[in-house]
């Protein structure tokens, strides 16, 4: 058991160069018991939530998608209405979805200076990226959560250069996890009358895929800070693999006075929360909504979260779809080449919506 000490930002004790430059994370200050949360990382009043006692985003049964056409309707009502469901009986199996949190585990579990080599400073590959909070150069304040970021190139890249601990069943997930993906984006598609996903239109909804390993350790002053500001997604949909013990907050009812608020994603037992990102939302001319979350830290137990984003390739440019803009739609959003949404969002703090503003037609 790790002593418990007291750590101020006025302490000769370097909490940037501890936490950041050497590796540790914030699950580094957490396994030293510490007991106040350090400056670095109480965020301003406005940046935590009102938490209303509202009934969740749906949950979606596909056990009868062959079978019975409104599981598909249900799931393109979700995506418009309120741009987050959850799924269980989705085809991933339990023990595939088990494998990689495990493999969460291990890999935070590694000394520092194993987890370092895969640092923005050391690591052999912009594909591969352990870090902390999200944008710590760019923020006011730190989000308590320490993150492995892979982006898959191929098989053959990841065999050679994802780190061993996690590689395997990372992959494994991501292999079974792509039919699920094939039937969902076709189904959007569908009920936007686009009748078939030729290879432009692959490219554009899940021509990449990244995946997040994150790590939110236990928070000696949770109320004071976030595991992850407010933000909506840049993919065209993110799968989110939780574990029990929660904290994935979603916002509903936003300008509606009191009703707008934030409601709570409780975890389901092997069951995945697929959410719509800002390029869909761009994509389908803002018919599927992208929507805010955040993640709420917690003061008794370590979480994991583990997100597969699936993108359009950097190098697409995304826009309404023409099918929409052909059938008299008005465009809302013009034309713009995916990787530099991509660099808008990550060269700022995170500040929930105001990333697709960037991409909005001006009225």
């Amino acid at each position: 058991m790790a002593p418990t000490m007291a750590v101020s930002s006025n302490d000769s004790f370097d909490i940037t160069d501890f936490v950041i430059n050497k590796g540790n994370g914030v699950k580094g200050l957490s396994d030293l018991g510490i007991k106040s949360l350090p400056s670095q990382y109480i965020q301003p009043q406005e940046a935590l939530i009102n938490i209303i006692p509202q009934e969740s985003i749906p949950v979606i049964d596909l056990s009868n998608w062959d079978n019975d056409p409104k599981v598909a309707e249900s799931v393109c009502e979700a995506a418009e209405k309120f741009g987050f469901f959850q799924l269980v009986n989705h085809g991933v199996p339990l023990e595939v979805l088990d494998g990689v949190k495990d493999a969460t585990h291990r890999f935070f579990g590694l000394p520092a200076e194993e987890k370092r080599k895969y640092s923005k400073e050391l690591s052999s590959t912009n594909s591969v990226r352990f870090g902390t909070s999200f944008s710590p150069d760019a923020e006011k304040a730190l989000e308590w959560k320490d993150y492995l970021s892979l982006f898959y190139v191929s098989e053959e890249e990841a065999s050679a250069l994802w780190p061993s601990a996690c590689r395997d069943e990372v992959l494994e997930y991501m292999k079974r996890s792509q039919i699920l993906c094939q039937k969902l984006m076709s189904a959007l598609m569908q009920k936007l009358n686009v009748k078939e996903i030729d290879e432009t239109k692959e490219s554009l909804l899940m021509g990449s895929k990244r995946i997040n390993l994150n790590y939110y350790p236990r928070c000696p002053n949770p109320q004071l800070t976030v595991g992850v500001g407010r933000h909506s997604d840049v993919s065209s949909l993110t799968f989110l693999l939780q574990d029990e013990i929660g904290g994935l907050y979603v916002r509903v009812n936003e300008g509606k006075g009191e009703n707008d608020g934030w409601v709570h994603v409780p975890p389901i037992e092997g069951s995945l929360v697929i959410n719509v990102g800002d390029a869909l939302q761009i994509l389908s001319n803002g018919r599927y909504k992208s929507v805010e979350h955040c993640v709420i830290a917690s003061g008794s137990k370590n979480r994991i979260s583990i997100p597969i984003f699936v993108n359009p390739k950097p190098n697409d440019v995304i826009g309404p779809l023409p099918e929409l803009i052909a059938a008299g739609e008005k465009p809302k959003y013009k034309n713009i080449l995916y990787s530099d949404y991509v660099k808008h969002f990550f060269r700022k703090a995170h500040d929930g919506k105001k990333t697709v503003a960037f991409a909005e037609i001006s009225s």
